[in-house]
């Protein structure tokens, strides 16, 4: 293949319209058209009876003439969507679409559905590649299931911007860490310090009026074995999902994982104070691994077995950890160590808000039920949480610890 990226197909387009237009005898001067109306005078060119359709095989026309123009892997997607048209049209608002590749549902359903075999080898067999592009190749058979879509984010992806939000989420609990650790001059098990729980970034049952709490708890780590697990498991199952899903979507189930997380102990460990970023962590992990078996014959990741069984092992013992952890004579009686329910909010987001997100590659996700199923539970979870939090511990005289 080509130098990579090359141009995509709402460049092919527009380029060719630039060229329509200059041939033309009688065009006069004008300002510059909108990227539409390039498509719409490309559109034009196969639709002299303005019908506002054009046949799939113009279409095929179209792609194949400039097929050098296009990158490789999508010009064989689009050929394989102009196949799966049963009626062998296409309306103008479709080519507009695909010529700004703006991939809805019906486009995956008519590349799914379509009759056309997508016959070119897998990407994992191209040779030639260079470091960048077999990392970009290596992220994409890590998260994605379809071939097609693994080619279309493998032609697509520029690095711009970079998963910016993982590595800066990772780079501040460290710091945070560090700051910590030396204040304290304790690395290891900093929860048992006397001092510990007095950080106002900590959620303490007492403090629970203080909405920030409930999110900055995640720079706030028992000790550096705890740090440890949960930035190996950032970098190496977050930055990569967010290579492919974007940090708004993946900072959206993190942060969601965090939240639950923190409302989840308000609710069923009133007493417990909360530190660590588990719950993003496992909401990531658990939306990842699910993802994984519910399209287990699609994943074409290496030793996935064997790398799913390391990955709940390592999940299990962290959450073994802060269970002891919870159990164990606190240090500074009458308050408990931290809980460990965040974990189990982190997984229950997971599995349902971020199943729904990594399934739906490119994709809107205001255009799945799913989705609007699933915001409509964490809302009513949120809202049943706070209300909890104001009335619950009222009503049922809890005994908390004194504040820090």
């Amino acid at each position: 293949m080509g130098e990579h990226p090359s141009p995509g197909p709402a460049v092919a387009a527009c380029a060719e319209a630039e060229r329509i237009e200059e041939l033309e005898p009688e065009a006069e001067e004008r300002p510059p058209a909108a990227p539409e109306d390039h498509w719409k005078v490309l559109f034009d060119q196969f639709d002299p009876g303005n019908t506002g359709y054009i046949s799939t095989g113009k279409f095929r026309s179209l792609l194949e003439s400039h097929g050098s123009k296009l990158d490789p892997h999508k010009r064989e997607v689009l050929l394989a969507l102009a196949d799966s048209h049963a009626d062998g049209q296409i309306c103008y608002q479709d080519f507009v679409n695909l010529m700004s590749n703006k991939r809805s549902n019906s486009f995956r359903q008519a590349i799914l559905q379509g009759n056309r075999r997508l016959c070119s080898k897998a990407l994992l067999e191209e040779k030639g590649l260079n470091l960048s592009q077999r990392l970009i190749r290596h992220v994409a058979y890590e998260t994605l299931p379809r071939e097609i879509d693994r080619k279309w984010y493998y032609d697509s992806y520029t690095c711009c911007p970079p998963p910016w939000f993982m590595i800066t989420v990772t780079l501040l609990e460290v710091a945070f860490f560090l700051y910590n650790g030396v204040s304290l001059d304790q690395f290891v098990l900093q929860v048992t310090h006397p001092r510990y729980l007095k950080n106002s970034l900590v959620y303490h049952p007492q403090l629970r009026a203080q909405a920030w709490r409930y999110l900055t708890y995640i720079f706030m780590h028992a000790g550096i074995e705890h740090l440890g697990l949960n930035v190996v498991l950032q970098l190496l199952v977050g930055v990569p999902l967010e290579m492919v899903h974007g940090a708004t979507r993946i900072g959206l189930v993190y942060v969601a994982g965090v939240v639950a997380g923190s409302l989840a102990v308000s609710v069923a460990d009133m007493t417990a104070p909360v530190v660590g970023s588990s719950g993003g962590v496992y909401a990531l992990v658990s939306a990842h691994l699910a993802n994984i078996v519910m399209n287990w014959s699609g994943m074409k990741c290496q030793f996935k077995l064997l790398r799913m069984a390391v990955a709940l092992i390592c999940m299990s013992m962290e959450f073994g950890r802060a269970v002891w952890l919870r159990f164990h004579p606190s240090a500074y009686p009458p308050c408990p160590h931290p809980s460990f329910v965040a974990h189990l909010g982190g997984v229950a987001v997971g599995i349902t808000l971020g199943v729904v997100v990594l399934r739906n590659y490119e994709q809107r996700l205001q255009d799945q039920s799913l989705w609007w199923i699933f915001v409509a539970m964490y809302t009513v979870f949120v809202l049943f949480a706070v209300f909890w939090n104001i009335f619950a511990y009222t009503l049922l005289d809890l005994k908390l610890p004194p504040p820090p």
